[in-house]
């Protein structure tokens, strides 16, 4: 028994693995159903734009406990074997975002610190056409054409192994647009550095509103 009572094991295990262009899986329907109001009740309530580490997030109820099981060994010892890695032993950052600014979303590859990066989205609806849909891309230059597009509507999975070609991003959105992000990192030392330079970004943000 994996002991997961909010992340649906079953939905997540039969997410297929995609290897074109790079290695990744796209599931939906990942929340256990009786969990999804107490998820959307328990929203921290965000006034910054951009991602905040838990740290700096004051976590509750239903939310912060699928906080807990996406840090979880176990839902890593899921993931590791969903993509043929070991994920179990490298350490996990963990950030929120609520609010999106229209410079979000470039396309970029992850920095070579990271393993895998794993986005959760709980989005009750998604009307734009294009702006906010995250996609798999073939190169760092171009929206089009694409892989696959992620529509991040509410228990919407999408994961990725870092590689060098692992092109990714969305068209420009500025709104709500509720996401985990957690990243499985090659060290401990890698996780306090990025730890500390969002906590700068975000002081940053503080005095200069961007």
């Amino acid at each position: 028994m994996s002991g997961l009572s909010i992340l649906n094991v079953d939905a997540v295990r039969a997410a297929p693995v995609s290897r074109d262009p790079y290695t990744y899986f796209l599931g939906n329907g990942v929340f256990n159903e009786e969990a999804i109001a107490e998820i959307r009740q328990d929203f921290p309530a965000i006034a910054k734009p951009g991602y905040l580490t838990v740290d700096e997030v004051a976590l509750k109820g239903r939310f912060k406990a699928l906080i807990d099981e996406l840090e979880s060994d176990a839902f890593s010892r899921i993931l590791g074997e969903k993509f043929g890695i070991d994920l179990v032993s490298c350490p996990r950052l963990t950030t929120i975002m609520k609010k999106s600014q229209p410079k979000y979303g470039s396309i970029h590859t992850d920095g070579p610190s990271k393993v895998m990066t794993l986005l959760v989205y709980m989005n009750d609806a998604w009307d734009a056409p294009a702006a906010g849909r995250l996609r798999v891309l073939y190169d760092g230059k171009n929206y089009e054409p694409f892989a696959v597009e992620v529509p991040p509507t509410m228990g919407t999975m999408f994961a990725f192994l870092r590689a060098d070609n692992s092109w990714h991003g969305h068209e420009p959105f500025e709104g709500e647009r509720r996401v985990v992000q957690v990243a499985w990192v090659k060290d401990a030392a890698e996780l306090e550095r990025k730890k500390k330079r969002n906590r700068t970004a975000q002081f940053l943000k503080g005095i200069f509103g961007r």
